[in-house]
């Protein structure tokens, strides 16, 4: 319980006691990967996202070995060949949502997210598009967007090139409630 305290203090850098703060109750991460030779898909549940209602920061860090595949190998590829996550465990989103967003009301809305996204080491300046709908006390994020791998130093090798999309498409679903300590 600790940890996540701080964690809410540094990440968001606010004081937990003064802001409405939502944690992740549950959070799925997919990314999807289409070829004429194959696709491929990971799923991640271990993210936990972070959202400030006070001021509209979120922020999300995720263990890159959390992802899971149909087939082992392709898990194993993932991990030791693509993501280097003996070197490179986590990826991380840290941004402001753009909108003003009454949350007090129950209702969906069309959001722009712009923040700093980290992946395999490589940091880059994003805007996501994504809906974050308020319900019944719960905060629910959804967004999709595409990750260019080439932009994250994130290579190939040759002889998979057909196997590999080199644009992915990341999917992110939350449900997130007001944190109570």
């Amino acid at each position: 319980m600790k940890r996540i305290l701080q964690t809410l203090t540094l990440v968001l850098g606010v004081g937990y006691a003064q802001a409405q703060i939502y944690l992740a109750k549950e959070c799925e991460i997919s990314f999807f990967s289409k070829t004429a030779v194959r696709n491929i898909e990971g799923v991640n549940k271990t993210a936990k996202p972070i959202l400030s209602t006070q001021n509209g920061e979120i922020a999300v860090k995720i263990s890159v070995q959390g992802f899971k595949f149909p087939d082992p190998l392709m898990q194993e590829h993932f991990n030791e060949n693509y993501m280097e996550t003996d070197k490179i465990p986590n990826a991380s989103f840290k941004g402001k949502v753009n909108e003003k967003i009454d949350y007090t009301k129950d209702g969906e809305n069309k959001v722009t997210v712009t923040g700093k996204m980290n992946i395999h080491g490589v940091e880059k300046e994003v805007t996501l598009t994504g809906t974050l709908t308020v319900k019944g006390g719960a905060i629910i994020l959804d967004t999709k967007f595409m990750v260019h791998l080439a932009d994250y130093n994130i290579k190939i090798p040759a002889i998979v090139t057909a196997d590999l999309a080199t644009d992915i498409e990341v999917k992110l679903n939350s449900t997130l409630e007001l944190f109570k300590k």
